[in-house]
Order: structure tokens, then sequence, then C-alpha cells
């Protein structure tokens, strides 16, 4: 869908990256094991983001540290579109119906380190929480967005162990 849009594939990698979690960071040699695509093009898409005002960096000794620009305008409008692209935003509407008492839902694994993937993993956490009418919302769910949904549920506590030294990204909670 998105790629009707921006036609290079590495900026949307680079857009997926940033901005779908805003705690992400990279620099150009670790984006470039990342994407498998050459320095160049990815040096050349950083420093458009960077002149746009949508990146920020800084140097850590010798690299230059690319991070999103989260007071930028137009951050919180690219973070909503890469969530609607990759079908989160249908995904938690649709869970929250009738699931049951639901705490949080996270992101985990590819998309919460902001890289691209056919899967997408979920942590939900809650009590109660019909297992049966998640299974039957995931299937829908994949049908409609064409990718692979893996969920777990867990309590606060277990997400916290299981997800200590890992990427994470809060995508729902209830006030």
């Amino acid at each position: 869908m998105i790629e009707s849009l921006i036609t290079s594939k590495t900026r949307i990698k680079l857009l997926l990256r940033f901005f779908l979690n805003s705690e992400t960071t990279g620099y150009l040699r670790s984006l470039e094991t990342d994407f498998g695509e050459s320095t160049n093009s990815i040096r050349v898409e950083l420093n458009r983001f960077e002149h746009a005002g949508l990146l920020n960096s800084n140097y850590d000794g010798k690299k230059k540290v690319f991070y999103a620009n989260t007071s930028h305008p137009l951050y919180s409008d690219i973070n909503n579109m890469l969530k609607k692209m990759i079908g989160i935003d249908q995904i938690i509407d649709n869970i929250l119906e009738h699931i049951g008492y639901l705490h949080s839902a996270y992101l985990t694994g590819s998309f919460a380190e902001g890289k691209d993937s056919k899967n997408i993993e979920l942590a939900l956490v809650g009590n109660n929480l019909d297992e049966r009418y998640i299974n039957d919302l995931v299937t829908k769910t994949e049908t409609y967005i064409k990718r692979k949904i893996a969920y777990l549920i867990l309590t606060q506590e277990e997400l916290v162990r299981r997800y200590e030294n890992k990427s994470i990204l809060l995508i729902w909670k209830l006030n």
C-alpha cells in the first residue's frame, strides 16, 4: 500500500525503523547490515530525513546515531500512517470489543525494533481474556492485512521478565 506512495524501499525501511517506535536509534553501518542495502543509498535517505527535520542525530564516538524527531509536526501523522499500513489499528480495534479485561497491548519482535516483517508479534497483558475470540479475530485480521499474527497473553510481571532486554512498543493501554 505505502509502496504506491513512496517508491524508495530504503525510505520505507527507514520510516518503519524510526517512526514506528520513537525509541529506536540507528547508525549507518547497523542499518546497512539490517537492510542489506548499500551504505550510499541509506546515507542519501538519512540525509534527506535529517535535512527535513524528521530525524535528529548525535555522535557516539565516531558513529553518527540517528533517531526520530518526535517533536516534528508530522511525527504523529507518520506514526499513525505506519500503524495503519501494518494493520495494528485494525487489530486493536477488533480485539477490544469483546476480549475481556485487557490492560495493555505491546508490539514485540521485528516491528518493535523498527524492522518490517511479514509477521506481527503481540504481547497482550490482561486477565480472563477470551482466547477463542482472540484466535477468531487473528484469523480474520490476518486475511485482511495479509500478515501473520502471533500473540502471547501475559501478566505484567511475565511481560517484564520475558522482554527485559528486548524492544517492545506499547500500542494500547487501558486509561
